[in-house]
Parts: structure tokens; C-alpha cells; sequence
């Protein structure tokens, strides 16, 4: 694992004030490790600049056309990923590249999922009270139908093997293309480990996670990654 190329995975819509800072310190993380990879932007049908801006550093920017969802743009950059690890990570500022080394140590000692978990030995509440009882719930769900315990099944912040990526057969479009990986991980007997991280309050425009919508595709999710052949 040691000798593996990682795949840096980042959809994004509409964040041109953050893509490239988020960008500029995923490289400067992944130079000093020494590990070869490739960044992986797509462009999920954003309206204004963050293209260009991702464009102005080396990586590869995938152009969805339009609008399609957080999962469709993870699975389409899958495809591309010519990597035997794949990161994924938020363009929104949230997520700390530096924090990369953190998922990658459990995945050399050979678990097959990290997560980055915001609830883990975290003083600073990460997120809102709204936000933080949904993940309780679909948490307290994921234990009831896996009987494994999770403490943050929303993460975006993740390091995962290609190989088990590849047979999990993810069909997501939205958001819970995060709630599909662990539930299907968890299901087919897969090594899936948490490690904590830290999570910066978005700081330009607002989140694009829509509560009830978005909510009730996470439970649809949950319940047929379960009970699905």
C-alpha cells in the first residue's frame, strides 16, 4: 500500500471562492508525502468561476453540463480514478487537507474504508444542532439494520481502496452517496475504521444540502443498501 497512487476526488458546485485554497493544500499535503497522485475536480454544472479557478492549478477537471448531485459526480470521477486509493473531500472549505495523513494510516494497516469523523473527540461542535440530530438518527438507523455503530455516516472527508470501491456497485446521485459507501461497506464485511477530524463553518454562501429532501433520500438509502441482493 505503501507504493499506491491516490486518487484526490473533490465535487463541486458553485465554490469558486474556496476551490482554490482547497486545491492549493491538497497539493502541498500530497507533495510532501511523497505518495504519487492525481486531484480529480468536477465541476457539477457550477455557474460561476469555479472551473476556471480549479483549472488554474494541475489537475484534472471533469464538467458535468449541468447540475446532477454529489453521488453522480463522485461515481463519473471513479471512472476516471486511475488510483489504488481514492480520497474524497469537500470543495467547500470544511475539510483540512493536512488531515489527509489521518485517513491514510488506518488504510496501510489495512482497513478498507477511513472516515473522517466530525464527532470524535471534538470539543468544538462542527456543525448545527439540525444537522447534528440528522446524523444521529441516520447513525442510530445504520447500527439498527448493520448492527455496527458509526459515529458520523454523513463524512465526505474519506480514504477508501479502489478495489473495495469497486464492488459496492454505488448507484447515488445526491448527498447520500456517503450513507450508501458505509452501509454497503458495513454490509459485505469490509474494514471500515474512523478517525477524527476537525471542520471549519462554511464561510462563503450557504449549505446546498436541502434538510427534508436530502433527509429522506439518506433513509431511502440506508434501507435498501441493507436489504438490497
Amino acid at each position: 500500500m505503501s507504493r499506491s497512487t491516490v486518487s484526490i476526488i473533490i465535487p463541486a458546485y458553485n465554490e469558486e471562492e474556496t476551490i482554490g485554497k482547497v486545491i492549493a493544500e491538497t497539493i502541498s499535503i500530497m507533495n510532501s508525502l511523497g505518495l504519487p497522485y492525481e486531484i480529480i475536480v468536477v465541476d457539477d454544472g457550477s455557474t460561476d468561476r469555479t472551473a476556471q479557478v480549479a483549472s488554474q492549478h494541475k489537475v484534472n477537471v471533469l464538467f458535468n453540463g449541468r447540475n446532477r448531485g454529489k453521488g453522480y459526480s463522485i461515481r463519473r470521477a471513479l471512472k476516471h480514478a486511475r488510483g489504488d486509493i481514492i480520497i474524497t473531500l469537500d470543495s467547500d472549505g470544511e475539510h483540512q487537507p493536512k488531515e489527509i495523513p489521518d485517513l491514510l494510516e488506518p488504510l496501510f494497516n489495512g482497513a478498507d474504508i477511513v472516515t473522517g469523523s466530525r464527532f470524535m473527540q471534538r470539543k468544538k461542535k462542527p456543525t448545527t444542532a439540525l444537522n447534528r440530530i440528522g446524523n444521529y438518527f441516520f447513525n442510530t438507523a445504520i447500527l439498527s439494520l448493520t448492527g455496527k455503530h458509526v459515529t458520523d455516516s454523513q463524512t465526505g472527508f474519506r480514504a477508501m481502496k479502489k478495489s473495495v470501491i469497486d464492488k459496492l456497485e454505488l448507484e447515488a446521485e445526491g448527498y447520500e452517496i456517503e450513507t450508501e459507501i458505509t452501509v454497503k461497506a458495513l454490509r459485505n464485511g469490509f474494514t471500515l475504521h474512523e478517525t477524527p477530524i476537525s471542520c471549519e463553518k462554511r464561510k462563503h454562501n450557504g449549505s446546498k444540502i436541502r434538510i427534508a429532501s436530502d433527509g429522506a433520500k439518506i433513509l431511502r438509502t440506508i434501507i435498501r443498501a441493507r436489504f438490497k441482493p
